[in-house]
């Protein structure tokens, strides 16, 4: 039997103030930001985002407790950072914790990974000519 299809992603919850600045400076190094509550692959989004959350609070008794109401996100690794179906580089580790880190205050991560269904980048409209 083999695994099916998974993407990678780090889950992190993250004040929602500094949310969209976040999202640009990961976005900067081929990194993608899936809020759970709106992710392609979730059929119940807000439900699945408030699950997520109250495991990760409930997970840390009581140390992240400023997160009750911070949004959940996934964040996976863009085109820059894959190798093929090699796994991914510890430099793509790396500079995805250091910027986590770089946020203290407003984000709460765990040092590793998950695994989710992949997620897959709309395509861009073109308009016909």
């Amino acid at each position: 039997m083999t695994r099916p299809p998974h993407e990678n992603v780090a889950t992190v919850l993250v004040d929602p103030d500094v949310l969209a600045d976040l999202e640009l400076e990961l976005m900067e190094l081929d990194f993608r930001v899936w809020p759970v509550a709106t992710a392609p692959i979730c059929p119940d989004g807000p439900r699945q985002a408030f699950q997520l959350r109250r495991t990760l609070l409930m997970a840390r008794r009581g140390a992240w407790d400023d997160a009750a109401h911070w949004t959940p996100v996934w964040v996976s690794f863009g085109e820059m950072w894959r190798r093929g179906d090699e796994p991914l580089p510890w430099a793509a580790h790396r500079t995805l914790w250091q910027i986590l880190e770089s946020r203290e205050g407003h984000v709460h991560f765990q040092r590793r990974l998950g695994g989710v269904r992949p997620l897959v980048v709309p395509a861009e409209e073109r308009p016909a000519s």
